[in-house]
């Protein structure tokens, strides 16, 4: 499959304005860099919003296990953030970070433009959970074919697997961030393409249909991208 590993960790947040053009300076430089110098983190990509309204940006980690999101290492970062990301935390507004399983991941590659959708899923009451309509959809019916569509690539399902550990870098940022329920990425080289799919997925017949709720969609263009083998971590 096209992500690097069995989970991820997905962030969405807005910073200050007049912060942006530091924020992207950091992240870039120092950021993905030291993030991706962590044993397990395989590649960091930055989308930016497309749409007014949505949060400004979008981050993806592939990890190779869910473990690595809980990992001392992780975790020492975390709590021992460098000067540069403590000046910038407080700048943060709304941060929302999943840690996620990959739950099927469809395509090749990595488009210029990309779909995040935000949903929640429920299950039957006294009824072990197995895997959740919207889920089942999704995974069998709806992505498999989706990556051959004009203007497409590749689509990857993400459920929120654990909460985060609160550490200093949250404290900095002001409190606990946000978690994700299910959210599914769709890439694509056409930004007309992955919106008009973001919005069939989205109505009536589409997730709704099978049970989703709090159903949401925003649109991204890429920033930039870092993976582990370029620091000379692996694959």
């Amino acid at each position: 499959m096209p992500l690097l590993g069995t989970a991820a960790m997905l962030l969405s947040f807005d910073v200050d304005d007049d912060a942006i053009e530091e924020h992207d300076r950091w992240h870039t430089q120092e950021h993905l860099p030291e993030r991706l110098s962590i044993p397990g983190f395989r590649r960091g990509t930055r989308w930016v919003g497309s749409t007014s309204g949505a949060p400004r940006y979008l981050v993806l980690y592939e990890v190779e296990s869910l473990a690595t999101l809980g990992s001392a290492a992780y975790l020492d970062r975390l709590n021992h953030p460098t000067a540069w990301t403590t000046a910038l935390m407080p700048r943060y507004r709304g941060m929302t970070r999943g840690l996620c399983t990959v739950l099927g991941s469809f395509g090749f590659g990595q488009g210029s433009a990309a779909a995040l959708i935000r949903f929640s899923v429920a299950f039957a009451p006294g009824i072990a959970p197995t895997v959740a309509e919207p889920h089942r959809w999704l995974l069998e019916e709806a992505l498999p074919t989706l990556p051959r569509r004009a203007g497409l690539g590749s689509a990857h399902l993400l459920q929120g697997a654990q909460p985060a550990a609160m550490t200093n870098e949250q404290r900095i940022r002001g409190g606990a961030d946000r978690g994700v329920e299910s959210a599914l990425i769709v890439t694509g080289y056409d930004e007309a393409a992955v919106a008009a799919c973001a919005q069939a997925l989205c109505a009536t017949g589409g997730l709704p249909a099978y049970g989703a709720g709090a159903v949401s969609s925003a649109t991204y263009r890429w920033s930039y991208s870092l993976s582990s083998a370029e620091l000379g971590g692996g694959a």
